[in-house]
């Protein structure tokens, strides 16, 4: 009888310590790779740190096992060459099995929330799918659409999710550089959501931490937006664009009574046409007496951009950032409808006019400029 005592107790001392481990194992498949080699990596601020390169079986099939500590789940990618080939976020206990292709579809089990983490991501990409798709079309309005929606239900994501981390990398969503998802300083205050309560479940958490520093910097940023507009309505709205010859030039920096910030596209013929048949001679008779125009390229084709003020000799300030519908430019100036359009800035003042013929744009420059 003491026998058996001393085995049962040992076995339940092995089964403790096992359930103590901190190794998740991770078995996949990779459909197309027999011995061929995927690279485990993991989240380390906006980079990836590889933890190892594993070799896959004839059948495609590799596993490893991976450090994960109570209470710190770690996101971790897999790679095949330079694919992505799965996204996880490993959880200690998790008993995982991913089956993917050399395309990067990939199936996960074993896991919540990395289920959820691909969702997340999969909804990234139909939305980027969809709205490139606006973009490309010249469709400005309905990019504009598409990211709104979006915008919004990515917050109700963060706010429903405000427990689980894989709200952080929504809150880092980027369509361009220059464009986040959450580009308002307004959204400092989800970020504080989502901190405050994450740091509650995982107060140990290297992701956690990071994210109340960007909160904090956040929140540093809409404290100094409230304070200037309690100091009263900026003049205008500045904007900072590549010329070009590649150089960064503002509205601020021209000195001029008059400025007109227009909006077109160089790879619309008729716009190009409205450049030769209106703007440049008004440009020739107003700019002496105090005309200039910041005009802002909204195509997505550089190139395009660059050949047509070269082509035409286009003599006032030309900027195109290459982003099309996407340039965060859009939303400064709230342009919406149909191309070209024009603000006024008088005397470092935004005008309230509105102009829609060569008429009513002469009529409005010879009242101003005498």
């Amino acid at each position: 009888m003491r026998n058996y005592s001393f085995i049962l107790a040992a076995a339940t001392i092995l089964a403790a310590a096992s359930s103590c481990s901190d190794k998740v194992r991770v078995d996949g498949v990779l459909s197309g790779a027999p011995d061929s080699k995927v690279v485990f990596t993991k989240l380390a601020g906006s980079t990836f740190n590889v933890l190892d390169t594993v070799k896959t079986g004839s059948d495609g099939s590799f596993s490893y096992k991976i450090d994960v500590a109570q209470g710190q789940p770690e996101f971790v990618y897999i790679f095949h060459d330079d694919t992505k080939v799965a996204s996880l976020l490993l959880q200690k206990g998790d008993k995982v099995k991913v089956t993917s292709d050399l395309n990067g579809n990939y199936t996960v089990e074993g896991s919540e929330e990395s289920a959820k983490l691909k969702s997340v991501e999969d909804d990234f990409a139909a939305f980027m799918k969809d709205f490139s798709t606006s973009v490309d079309a010249g469709d400005s309005p309905a990019a504009s659409r598409k990211y709104v929606e979006y915008y919004r239900s990515r917050v109700k994501y963060v706010m429903d999710n405000c427990k689980s981390l894989t709200s952080i990398p929504v809150l880092y969503q980027k369509i361009n550089d220059d464009f986040p998802v959450f580009s308002q300083s307004t959204d400092a205050i989800h970020f504080r959501t989502v901190h405050d309560s994450l740091a509650k479940v995982y107060p140990d958490s290297k992701y956690v931490a990071a994210l109340g520093s960007e909160t904090d910097r956040r929140f540093t940023v809409l404290s100094i937006n409230q304070k200037l507009s309690t100091a009263g309505e900026a003049g205008y709205p500045d904007v900072e664009m590549p010329s070009i010859d590649g150089k960064k030039v503002k509205i601020s920096d021209l000195d001029s009574k008059i400025i007109m910030v227009y909006f077109w596209q160089a790879a619309d013929a008729a716009q190009k046409m409205f450049n030769q048949d209106v703007l440049l001679p008004i440009y020739k008779t107003f700019h002496p007496k105090g005309l200039e125009i910041y005009s802002i390229s909204l195509d997505t084709d550089k190139g395009v951009w660059a050949s047509a003020v070269k082509s035409q000799n286009l003599p006032w300030v030309n900027v195109c950032d290459g982003f099309g519908a996407a340039s965060t430019v859009i939303y400064t100036y709230n342009v919406s409808g149909e191309l070209p359009v024009a603000f006024f800035i008088e005397n470092g003042e935004l005008n309230p006019t509105t102009v829609s013929s060569e008429k009513e744009l002469r009529a409005f420059l010879s009242s101003k400029l005498k």
